[in-house]
This record gives C-alpha cells, structure tokens and sequence, in this order.
C-alpha cells in the first residue's frame, strides 16, 4: 500500500548515534491519460456516449501501437491505425470517421498537440443504399399491434421524428401541448424543438401524415 509520505535519502545522525529522518509529503500523482480525456470531453459538454467512445478508441490505438504514449507518436502511426481498421477490420465509414475523431481530439484538446494534414490513410467504403420507406398501411399496422408505452413511443419516434435515445430521454415538462412541440435535449443540434406530426393516442394515420 502507498505510503502518503516519502522518506528523504539525506539523514543526519546525531552525536549519540541514533538515526533520524526527515519526511515531506509527497507531490501529487499526474492524472492518467485517459482521465485527462474524460475531463476535456465533460468540459466541453460532450455526450456520455461519445465521450465513452473517445475513451475506447484512444485505449485501442494504444494497445495497437503496444502501449506506448500518444505524445510519442504522430501523424504515421495514426494512418497506419486508421487504415488498419479499414483493411483487416473492414470497419464501416462511420465508425473509421468516429476514431479518426477521438485521435484528433487527443491530440488537439488534450495534448495539445497538431496533426500535419493525414495523407495515406485508406479510406472505408460508404455503401450505397437507400432507405426503406414504409407506406402508411405498413405504419398503420405496426402503430395498431401496440399498446401502452411502446406504442407511444412508437408514435413520438414517427410523429416528431426523434431518434430513440431522444424518446427514451424525454420528460413530461419537455412535451407543451400547447404549441403543440417538443424540447429534445442534448440532441445531435443540443436543444432543438420538434413539432408533433402525430396526434399521440389516434388509431389511424391521416393521409397528409398528420
């Protein structure tokens, strides 16, 4: 177990022959890394979410590189990271672009450090796909199947067009009938306000999507 204070080497011994030691506390330990990016994310307000991820993505492009420190690496070992996850991780666009994110963030807002322009990475390949549109019969018999709180989930998720974690996150001072709007807080745009398309609680979808 640590001991709060350190012993000193110098000693002086008096005359009678018996020992002493002089003790200063010790200095306080530098935080970790990963704390140091923990904390950078929380000031700037960043999501739990992604800050998580910032934390994962730092972690693994150490132990990739066989833990040696980020400040003792630069722009190579970045792109030799980054095209590692395109090539043998086959990562998709979007998760290649969400650890390209954190390192950056590493190294500007955390060890304060600049990345010259990162040529040579191998970039993932987007797919190209279209979204599946459900036709209102679809909707209408999904939307009939359900009850209580999935089905009004279900309506706010299609009527005002929130994204899951938004809905699950809500709260009853967030939803003002009277202007018939929803607050959505730290949302992709922070606080955003989305309007009810749908009228919760009707059993049929209008034609105009009302």
């Amino acid at each position: 177990m640590a001991l709060p204070y350190a012993r000193v080497l110098a000693c002086e011994r008096p005359t009678r022959g018996s020992r002493v030691c002089e003790t200063t506390p010790a200095g306080p330990r530098p935080p970790r890394l990963l704390d140091r990016v923990r904390a950078a994310a929380r000031i700037r307000h960043y999501s739990p979410r992604t800050e998580d991820a910032y934390v994962a993505w730092i972690r693994r492009y150490i132990l990739f590189h066989g833990k040696r420190h980020p400040s003792e690496m630069g722009a190579p070992e970045v792109t030799r990271f980054l095209t590692s996850l395109a090539v043998n991780g086959r990562v998709a666009a979007s998760t290649q672009n969400q650890a390209l994110s954190a390192l950056l963030f590493l190294y500007k807002d955390v060890l304060e450090l600049d990345l010259p322009w990162l040529d040579g990475i191998v970039r993932a390949r987007r797919p190209e796909r279209l979204p599946v549109v459900r036709t209102r019969e679809e909707l209408r018999a999904v939307l009939q199947r359900l009850d209580g709180v999935p089905r009004l989930m279900a309506c706010l998720l299609y009527g005002a067009g929130l994204r899951l974690l938004e809905c699950c996150r809500l709260r009853v001072q967030d939803v003002d009938f009277a202007s018939n709007q929803i607050l959505v807080r730290a949302g992709k745009m922070r606080d955003v306000l989305k309007g009810l398309a749908l009228l919760l609680g009707t059993d049929e979808i209008s034609d105009d999507g009302a």
